[in-house]
């Protein structure tokens, strides 16, 4: 393994990689996308660029941002990459690119048809990363993650375990659902298997834990976590989404966006990586959402 350039460093995935990486004994060096100079890649075998706008629940952004730093930054870096004698280069795109409702299991093979800024940036990003002749020699990997939750996640998981550890009732327990996640570690892994080896061809890959979980389900472990007996209220579905649309009108904390994130079905097959890794993810899906949930009652004690 080579020297390795992490955009976004000090963000959620990055801190964990540079925790992981070091587990090995590998550095990593940082790069800012907020620099005006693009960095000096002549010791770089691999980017991995986290760095981008993260999906904004309160639509108080521009949209033009979105543009500006998840499809214009990752434009000249990976620009940059095809003209350096960098190897490998791994763009953290995200599921949201192909899809922002999923029916049934969301395949890479899907036609892409994001509905927001963010999964359009996205999308523009890896649109330009295909059209571009791949010279010999090197590779790209667009990796599409879902939700990803960790130690240290201050996502929507650590709002829910805030909700259900103070004894709160959930309510909305009459939704059914089963979605998606992905633990930090398992991305982490994922991201090493790709530096270290040969054999992985370039392409979009969806990256997932193996096995998907429904909101009730979450609720019951962060309630059987917290030493809480986990309280799920059944209220009518149509009066809650009613709720949600005076959110979006008078800015509530419960929202349409946020009400779909909860409860939403949002299933993705991971089948793509794992024909082509050969090899279990580490952590199982039960197993990286208790540890997530362990490291919100820790911070919270």
């Amino acid at each position: 393994m080579g020297n390795i350039l992490v955009s976004g460093l000090s963000g959620f995935v990055g801190i964990n990689l540079k925790s992981y990486f070091a587990n090995f004994g590998k550095q990593v060096r940082g790069y800012s996308l907020k620099s005006a100079v693009l960095p000096d890649l002549k010791d770089i075998d691999s980017i991995v660029h986290l760095a981008g706008k993260a999906h904004d629940l309160k639509n108080v952004s521009n949209p033009k941002e979105y543009y500006q730093v998840n499809f214009e930054l990752t434009r000249d870096l990976y620009t940059a990459f095809l003209k350096s004698n960098v190897k490998k280069f791994i763009f953290i795109s995200s599921v949201k690119a192909s899809a922002d409702i999923v029916e049934g299991v969301l395949l890479e093979s899907d036609q892409p048809n994001p509905q927001t800024h963010y999964g359009k940036s996205k999308l523009m990003a890896e649109q330009f990363i295909q059209s571009q002749t791949l010279p010999d020699g090197k590779s790209y990997y667009i990796l599409r993650p879902c939700m990803i939750h960790g130690p240290g996640n201050k996502g929507n998981l650590n709002l829910l375990f805030q909700f259900v550890s103070k004894g709160i009732p959930y309510p909305l327990a009459a939704f059914e659902n089963k979605r998606s996640f992905l633990s930090v570690e398992n991305l982490c892994f994922v991201i090493r298997e790709i530096i270290e080896r040969e054999d992985i061809p370039s392409g979009v890959y969806q990256v997932a834990d193996d096995e998907a979980l429904s909101t009730n389900e979450l609720v019951r472990l962060i309630g059987k976590e917290s030493k809480r007996t986990a309280r799920l209220w059944k209220i009518s579905p149509s009066l809650i989404k009613t709720l949600a649309l005076l959110g979006d009108k008078f800015k509530l904390p419960l929202t349409t966006e946020r009400l779909n994130k909860l409860v939403e079905n949002y299933l993705v097959s991971n089948q793509k990586l794992r024909d082509v890794i050969q090899k279990d993810l580490p952590v199982a899906a039960r197993e990286g959402i208790i540890n997530t949930i362990r490291s919100f009652r820790t911070n919270s004690s």
